[in-house]
């Protein structure tokens, strides 16, 4: 048990060290054959960000632990909105300046919803193709609109000004081939761990994947979100969490439909995607501002957080 605990921590570890230089590395390449900082950081940091995830819920699946890849994609998405804005709103109270941002949060609304009645049957491969069309619509929308706004929009701004620095062929290079790797060692280490110490403790995968995994892979978003706020960047941070979230859906939450079709466990149904649901209203209602402008203060974000604590609570709750 001891060493399975250590194998999740190191695996956590470096798999948030190996995205970081898998974007970097990644968007150096990018930069340095021409493509706009406003598309890589709209694409590949973007991506990149959620690597972990996607890496993770991968090798579960094929490793005929769908469980855990559902519960890192559903629970990941709640760890953002609950954890990661409750805690950034509490720093540094969020203000919504951007109309881009705005518009991007019916859109997860609405594919949070298509989601979860996709899952209501089961995942099949038909729902995974889907999931990824939807992920690459997305994305041609997003570009487009920022491109077309990215003099007047704040978001466009701050997401262009943050893609890394270029640097030398061969050191990007060495920075994505060791990131890709240590992506891929990382994750192979973590679900090993995972699906161990979930055996060990008599619980399911689906939940060391709503907790544990999805508390370690969400560490890079808490991170940048937190960086943003600190610099005055609100809608990057409250951006970060919004794409993270549609690339949780559409690619994380698609790979178990993909590699391992199949019914969405129950309590998924009833409890962990209404919670979801519920998080992505309450963000919808906050950043949109219906009788104001869209902001969290600290008192919302304070809420956000207890509201996720409440819900791991309840996790706990349901398996002792």
């Amino acid at each position: 048990m001891l060493i399975d605990f250590l194998a999740l921590v190191v695996g956590l570890v470096v798999l948030v060290y190996a995205a970081d230089w898998f974007v970097e590395g990644a968007s150096s390449i990018a930069r340095n054959f021409g493509v706009s900082p406003l598309l890589i950081g709209l694409t590949i940091v973007g991506l990149g960000t959620s690597a972990p995830e996607i890496l993770v819920s991968s090798l579960a699946s094929f490793q005929g632990n769908p469980g855990l890849a559902v519960g890192n994609a559903i629970g990941s998405n709640i760890a953002n909105m609950g954890l990661i804005l409750g805690v950034t709103a509490l720093i540094v109270p969020l203000a919504f300046h951007s109309g881009l941002l705005k518009r991007e949060l019916p859109v997860l609304m609405l594919i949070s919803i298509g989601c979860y009645v996709l899952a209501l049957d089961g995942l099949s491969v038909f729902d995974g193709v889907l999931m990824l069309l939807s992920l690459v619509v997305f994305l041609f929308w997003l570009v487009r609109s920022a491109m077309s706004e990215r003099k007047n929009d704040i978001l466009a701004q701050e997401v262009e000004a943050e893609v890394p620095e270029t640097m030398p062929n061969n050191k990007a290079w060495i920075f994505f081939v060791v990131g890709l790797f240590g992506l891929l060692i990382s994750s192979k280490a973590l679900v090993w761990a995972a699906v161990n110490i979930a055996h060990t403790m008599g619980v399911s995968d689906l939940v060391i994947g709503l907790t544990i995994v999805a508390l370690g892979t969400s560490l890079p978003e808490l991170a940048a979100s937190i960086g943003s706020v600190l610099k005055g960047e609100d809608d990057l941070a409250v951006g970060n969490v919004i794409g993270s979230n549609v690339y949780n859906l559409l690619a994380v939450f698609s790979l178990p439909a993909l590699i391992a079709p199949g019914p969405v466990d129950a309590t998924v149904i009833s409890r962990d995607f209404p919670v979801l649901l519920v998080f992505t209203g309450v963000l919808f209602i906050l950043g949109v501002g219906l009788s104001k402008a869209g902001k969290i203060n600290r008192l919302e974000g304070g809420g956000l957080l207890a509201a996720y604590l409440f819900y791991q609570w309840t996790i706990y709750q349901s398996v002792i």
